[in-house]
């Protein structure tokens, strides 16, 4: 049990490979430009908390709490956010880097990912039902036994899914962007 309660306190530039951060419940808190690169932030809860220029890459999330959080600006490479506490997860991300990072398994439904980059990303059976993809890189990201329901892709690019593995119905995608749907089958577009 957390016994820790922070509310509403700004941390800036502080380096958490250097300085422990205090195991606990972390409520409306800032986080700006500080480094939690390969540090263990398990079992934390972050409820309306906002990360701002943050490095979270390779950081441990096991059974953390992630509610109604935002990112922006952030470097999160190879986070596992599959490994996070599911109970009312909820995530908002803009102009992160998220290469090689899994949200296998989870329900991400309503998420918002702007202008993100997103390569290699595991979204393996995946409820992803109504969320947005606005401007975002998809290379080599794994889309297989997914919801993607109603979910936006009209800006992402460089997406590749399999309509025959993935649930699209009503999902939104460009005309400039629909041999992202059709490569498995080997058809030309010209």
């Amino acid at each position: 049990m957390n016994d820790n309660y922070f509310n509403s306190i700004e941390y800036l530039k502080v380096d958490f490979t250097k300085v422990s951060i205090e195991k606990g419940e972390y409520d409306n808190c800032t986080f700006i430009n500080c480094n939690f690169q390969n540090t263990h932030v398990s079992n934390f809860q972050f409820l309306e908390c906002q990360f701002l220029d943050c490095n979270f890459s390779n950081a441990s999330l096991n059974d953390s709490g992630f509610k109604n959080v935002t990112f922006i600006g952030c470097k999160m490479i190879g986070v596992q956010f599959h490994e996070a506490n599911t109970f009312l997860l909820q995530f908002f991300f803009k102009e992160c880097q998220l290469n090689f990072s899994s949200f296998y398994q989870l329900k991400i439904s309503n998420t918002s990912f702007i202008s993100c980059n997103l390569e290699q990303v595991d979204f393996t059976e995946t409820d992803a039902s109504k969320t947005v993809f606005e401007d975002c890189d998809l290379r080599g990201a794994i889309f297989e036994d997914s919801n993607l329901e109603k979910a936006n892709f009209r800006t992402a690019k460089n997406f590749m899914i399999n309509p025959s593995k993935n649930r699209l119905q009503k999902a939104k995608f460009s005309r400039n962007s629909i041999e992202g749907l059709l490569s498995n089958y080997q058809i030309i577009i010209e």
